[in-house]
């Protein structure tokens, strides 16, 4: 892969060897999504695993929105 840009190459790399996550899978009103905490009770969106087709038209389920989820060990 050819990649050309401007910006210098310690920040087109950066993070690139760190591992993601820690991911959970939660479901919410019947939409099961893949999330990261944040905080306790507080997860950031990474994914919708499960759901209706027209729940990815909602902006309240896009990746990357904090969603609040029950700490009943989700």
């Amino acid at each position: 892969m050819t990649i050309y840009t401007n910006v210098p190459l310690e920040v087109v790399l950066n993070g690139m060897n760190e591992q993601p996550g820690p991911f959970v899978d939660i479901d919410i009103a019947g939409i099961r999504m893949q999330i990261v905490p944040v905080s306790p009770g507080i997860g950031r969106i990474v994914r919708l695993l499960e759901c209706p087709l027209d729940t990815y038209l909602k902006p309240e389920y896009t990746p990357g929105t904090l969603i609040a989820y029950g700490n009943k060990g989700e």
